[in-house]
């Protein structure tokens, strides 16, 4: 019904209105802005304002060790308090093992050992306990306890990476737990991750201890040392810890007035501070060794009684290093190790590069959308255009309201949003005239046009929505970003196109009252009625797409993809020279790192070079170590260089998005089954799917061919030509099925080629328009975007081919038999009256 009630037009343009003003803050500075408007606003991700996004992990062995370790100093003071003998004490494996020299005190043995069994839940233990006749104890850490010791460790390293990271200054950090073992850390804006990951990569545990009287001495133990006052590399300190650094109150970098050094002063808190007094009374004239993870840092000798519970560490240390240590301990320790697993840092710079290159792209796709719907559809072109510009408003706006992160993906989701809106504007146009050749008058082709496009611009919208949730579910931050844009931006076409454009129409029809609609004219690329027999080449287009399908199969094997860091692991540097690169020089310098294969690429312009290595023997330590070791030797033989971004991803990591990765295509597969099995019949599901998964073979062989980098964003673009490879067989499939009820005599030979014909503009207009908004990344994105929009373009041609040779066909094999009832039937049920097409 051509249509609208006051207060339906009203909630409209609220809507609208309040969608642009809640994108304005994105826009204007918040100075400027009014105080009534709400200055929620998007944040921008790594990619585009730089920053480090860190995946650290728990050493789980270590937190093993560390209850092994303590259940083993509990059992051998229990058991020599009580004077009781044993002999082969040890933890190792997950048990803790001795034997008693007397079997006959095993019953006393058990009960000084069962507190040490205990867990920290009453009426739980976290060890079972065999003991043979001879006395032999085996203590077997249970996996509960495991699990639970994990998972405490993980809760304790979060509060203290959080404590680490606000001791330094960064803006809005997010520090989160991931998983089981694992802590996200997001640092936006800084230009040094490295110090970020030496802070987070020390256990900062400290202890004082007295020095022992040498080398082997009873109940000591050799450190290794940095206190260069010992000419050795090795100090013998006592293994009894005299005071825990846990007991520190304070910590803070300062210089000594008399040497000008650069110290860390530090203060106990009142239990501390009396025993550090009980300590420096009783042992005047004695060395004093503070041990930081292991290693003496300073072993000063005290020359009298310290009562005021402060003190210093001196070490050579830079103001840097010293207001490092001093974060570390004002914040406390970590209960165990952790591990960087996957790194991506980008510096500033290059995040202005990707944001001046996205924007450039979009204000170049959105001006060749618009202008593209103008000649095809004239006024009614321009209605589409205001709901696309309402669209691009209420997706910002819903991306501010959320506080979601927009990313350099998401950028490119924002413009591909834009080519999809308008499918559901050209699939109206063109119903519309569809409608409007049949000779009806211009209220009813408008309203047939609207009603029935609405399922087939439902169900295109539903697949994407679809491959956007698994795509979400198994992405990192950056895919993460592209998804939700893409989402959000598909929900508010809904609103836009199938509201706000038809109350343009009607408004506009109310007012003129024309006797012909505008849509009827304009840029025509297919002649309005077309006969092309396409069924007649059918068993050629299944020959031919079976036979680069297979080949792309083949190519998949052999020479392979050239998967990414994501999957592959190993480490991408991306740095800037001042001249143009010396790649000779690079790969000499490179060459001598012992680093295994190393690979260079221009990436772009002459002065920007990818440096890519392989995953080094050693795990994540290893891999961590090797990138210090690029960095530093970069900068060291090429001055003036600079490092723009950093991604490292670990095995344990890159195994993990690999197979999340294979497993949202093949949901995605199975989704579309379901979805079309549901909405048409199982015959149009199999030739979906089955198209679909050809495309998908194909899409695999272009990245073969190609040498393009096979990563998270190529699963990205895969899923992206999915859903529109979908969405194109959706439109021909609701056509087909509209028309097997019209014309219940016809051959399906011959009605589906009507079918396609019917739809040959539509397929023909979106396609078109899906290629004009993403040919700008490829040309204006940068090098970041290149290769993924160069994938869907090439998606783009493939869907809709595919859509004509290969859907079609198949659901001809399949339904010639299935989807029209025998001659009987059709002789008891008259046939509707023709309506419309050819």
């Amino acid at each position: 019904m051509l249509y609208f009630s006051k207060l339906k037009s009203a909630l409209v343009w609220a809507v609208c209105v309040l969608g642009v003003i809640l994108s304005i803050p994105n826009f204007v500075k918040p100075e400027a802005m009014p105080g009534w408007l709400p200055l929620t606003r998007f944040n921008l991700g790594l990619d585009l304002q730089g920053g480090a996004y860190l995946l650290l992990e728990v050493d789980s062995p270590a937190v093993i060790k560390e209850r092994l370790d303590g259940t083993v100093d509990a059992v051998r003071t229990g058991l020599r308090a009580a004077g009781i003998g044993y002999r082969d004490l040890n933890g190792a494996n997950g048990t803790v093992s001795f034997t008693l020299v007397d079997p006959a005190r095993i019953a006393e043995a058990r009960a000084i050992i069962r507190p040490a069994t205990e867990g920290s839940t009453p009426g739980l233990k976290d060890f079972t306990v065999e003991v043979s006749d001879k006395g032999a104890f085996r203590l077997t850490l249970a996996e509960d306890a495991i699990r639970t010791a994990q998972s405490r460790a993980v809760e304790q390293s979060v509060e203290i990476v959080r404590r680490r990271i606000d001791q330094t200054g960064v803006n809005e950090p997010v520090v989160a737990r991931q998983g089981r073992d694992r802590i996200l850390v997001q640092l936006p804006g800084i230009d040094d991750p490295g110090r970020i990951k030496r802070l987070l990569g020390q256990t900062a545990k400290m202890t004082f201890h007295l020095l022992a009287d040498g080398p082997g001495a009873a109940g000591s133990k050799l450190l290794p040392s940095t206190d260069t006052a010992y000419g050795s590399d090795k100090i013998p300190v006592r293994t009894k810890v005299e005071l825990d650094g846990a007991r520190l109150r304070d910590a803070s970098a300062t210089m000594n007035s008399q040497t000008g050094e650069w110290v860390v002063s530090f203060a106990f808190d009142g239990v501390g501070a009396k025993r550090f007094a009980d300590i420096t009374t009783k042992n005047v004239g004695h060395p004093f060794a503070i041990v930081l993870d292991g290693k003496v840092i300073s072993a000063p000798v005290i020359r009298e009684p310290i009562t005021g519970g402060q003190g210093q560490i001196s070490g050579r240390f830079t103001a840097q290093s010293a207001s490092d240590l001093a974060v570390l301990l004002r914040a406390g320790a970590l209960p165990v190790p952790l591990t960087v697993v996957e790194e991506r840092s980008v510096g500033p710079d290059l995040g202005a590069d990707a944001i001046r290159a996205g924007v450039i792209a979009c204000v170049v796709g959105f001006a060749l959308v618009v202008g593209y719907m103008m000649l095809s559809y004239g006024l009614f072109g321009i209605f589409a255009n205001v709901a696309l510009l309402f669209n691009l408003a209420l997706t910002l706006a819903a991306l501010s309201l959320l506080q979601a992160t927009l990313t350099l993906p998401g950028i490119a989701g924002i413009l591909l949003t834009l080519g999809m809106s308008v499918d559901a504007n050209i699939l109206i146009n063109e119903r519309i005239r569809e409608e409007a050749r049949k000779g009806v008058s211009p209220a009813a082709a408008m309203e047939a046009g609207f009603r029935r496009a609405f399922a087939t611009i439902t169900d295109s919208n539903l697949t994407t929505l679809i491959k956007m949730m698994l795509l979400y579910a198994v992405g990192t931050g950056t895919v993460k970003g592209f998804a939700v844009t893409i989402s959000l931006g598909i929900i508010t076409s809904m609103f836009t196109a199938t509201i706000v454009a038809r109350w343009l129409m009607v408004a506009w029809f109310r007012a003129r009252r024309p006797k012909s609609l505008p849509v009827s004219w304009g840029l025509r690329l297919v002649p309005e009625v077309t006969r092309i027999p396409f069924m007649k080449g059918r068993n050629v287009g299944l020959i031919v797409s079976v036979i680069i399908s297979a080949a792309s199969i083949g190519l998949f094997f052999k020479p392979g993809l050239d998967y990414g860091v994501d999957f592959a692991g190993g480490t991408v540097v991306e740095i800037r020279t001042d001249g143009p690169a010396d790649f000779p020089r690079l790969r000499e310098v490179t060459g001598h790192l012992g680093l295994g294969q190393v690979s260079l690429q221009q990436f772009g312009a002459p002065t920007d070079v990818l440096v890519r290595f392989e995953q080094q023997p050693g795990g994540d330590q290893a891999q961590q170590k090797a990138v210090t070791q690029v960095q530093k030797t970069l900068a060291e033989e090429f001055p003036g260089i600079s490092i723009r971004r950093v991604e490292t991803v670990g095995a344990s990591v890159s195994a993990e998005l690999f197979q999340e990765g294979m497993l949202a295509l093949g949901l995605a597969a199975v989704a579309m089954l379901i979805y079309i099995w549901f909405r048409f019949e199982w015959q149009f599901g199999v030739g979906a799917v089955v198209t679909m998964l050809l495309d998908v073979t194909k899409t695999v062989g272009f990245f073969a061919i190609t040498g393009m980098q096979f990563n998270l964003t190529a699963i990205a673009a895969i899923l992206t030509i999915m859903g529109y490879s979908i969405n194109d067989k959706v439109v021909v499939y609701d056509r087909v099925r509209e028309n097997l009820r019209l014309y219940r005599r016809m051959p399906l030979r011959e009605l589906i080629d009507r079918s396609i014909n019917e739809t040959m503009s539509r397929t023909v207009g979106t396609s078109l328009a899906l290629f004009l908004a993403t040919a700008p990344l490829a040309l204006f994105g940068g090098e970041a975007l290149q290769e993924f929009a160069l994938v869907l373009l090439f998606g783009v041609v493939l869907a809709t081919s595919s859509s004509i040779f290969i859907a079609a066909p198949i659901l001809l094999f399949l339904g010639e038999k299935r989807l029209r009832r025998t001659p009987a039937e059709e002789e008891t049920e008259p046939s509707p009256p023709a309506q419309g097409g050819h």
